[in-house]
């Protein structure tokens, strides 16, 4: 069991290349599949930009090439609970969900580390661009060395028992390391594109999809300005994003930017780009990868591309206060507020509100 590990094969270059790694480092592999959505769930044509047919059969033709045990797993009911209901619940607050930190955090490293443990797998590995190194403390998270793919963000959100049982072979490798390994061992996906898709919104049409799903139809309201000026309308609170600029239907002598959304009186304010900063965040339901004392000063992302920004961070009856040395554009509740010290995770949560 020590050195048995379940590997998450999603059929593209990087699952496929820390399967073949982790053989190589003496591991004894099983690749597997999950099965989480089809897009008749949503009522489009085809199929999703994952779970795809030819996804599996690429993670198959793989692990046959490295002569490891395949098989697929239908967790397609738990996704549906676990990710996709609370991406809908989630928009209808108002707010912005990353459905990828849910997937991570339910799926990869809860539902198939209970599988792991059921076959005798000790660890869950995947194609994840971080870094997991043992320290007197435990196990601890930190960058990839390839920052340009690093995505620990999306992993914040392990607990230390998880940590502790994952594994991530990519960590020190650039992707064109990756593909030039997938190339020279002959894997037919070491050129596949990568989906940067929501794989349960592929068209990216987010009202549409809820709409789709809910069964319930958008209703339209009021645009209106800082002042509460009715400036337009919107054609559902749900579609629109904090900073978005795009497809608003207001003309002004600036561009207008989305700030904020009221659901109860179904309105979503603009302003323009100077009205997008804030001073401080309230960040809820932290999970610590390292024990806090606070005041702590750190770094904070605050989206999956952004680079972090320095803060003050302290515990309040309303949650994790952030404090920051700058002013933050667009800070869009519902998004991850994940902290670091240098290149190591402390931990993650979830924005509740920005504070001007």
């Amino acid at each position: 069991m020590e050195k048995s590990v379940l590997v998450a094969m999603s059929g593209g270059v990087d699952s496929s290349v820390a399967a073949y790694l982790l053989k190589a480092a003496g591991f004894d592999c099983v690749g597997v599949t999950m099965r989480l959505f089809d897009n008749a769930l949503a009522g489009l044509a085809g199929e999703s930009t994952c779970c795809a047919a030819e996804d599996v059969e690429d993670a198959r033709s793989v692990c046959a090439r490295l002569d490891i045990p395949f098989l697929t797993l239908d967790l397609s009911r738990r996704f549906r609970e676990r990710v996709i209901d609370r991406f809908a619940a989630e928009y209808a607050r108002g707010r912005t969900p990353n459905p990828c930190i849910d997937c991570n955090r339910e799926m990869k490293f809860a539902a198939l580390a209970d599988y792991a443990r059921q076959i005798g797998c000790g660890y869950v590995a995947t194609g994840h661009y971080v870094r997991r190194a043992q320290t007197p403390e435990g196990p601890a998270l930190f960058k990839a060395r390839d920052l340009s793919k690093d995505q620990s963000y999306v992993l914040a959100c392990l607990t230390r028992e998880q940590l502790a049982g994952a594994l991530f072979p990519l960590g020190e490798l650039t992707k064109e390391e990756v593909r030039a390994v997938a190339a020279r061992e002959g894997f037919l996906n070491a050129r596949k594109k990568e989906s940067q898709d929501i794989c349960f919104v592929p068209d990216g049409d987010y009202l549409a999809f809820l709409e789709r799903y809910t069964g319930e139809k958008s209703v339209p309201g009021d645009l209106v300005d800082e002042t509460g000026r009715v400036l337009g309308r919107h054609r559902g609170a749900a579609g629109y994003t904090v900073g978005q600029r795009r497809g608003l239907g207001v003309a002004a002598q600036r561009p207008l930017y989305v700030k904020s959304k009221d659901m109860a009186a179904n309105t979503v304010t603009v302003s323009f780009e100077e009205g997008l900063y804030a001073g401080a965040c309230l960040a809820e339901d932290m999970n610590w990868l390292v024990p806090p004392a606070f005041p702590l000063s750190c770094a904070a992302k605050l989206r999956y591309r952004q680079k972090e920004q320095p803060c003050v961070a302290e515990m309040t009856g309303d949650g994790l206060l952030l404090t920051f040395a700058s002013p933050q554009r667009a800070v869009a509740p519902g998004q991850a507020a994940v902290l670091y010290d240098g290149d190591r995770v402390l931990g993650g949560g979830t924005i509740a509100k920005a504070i001007s």
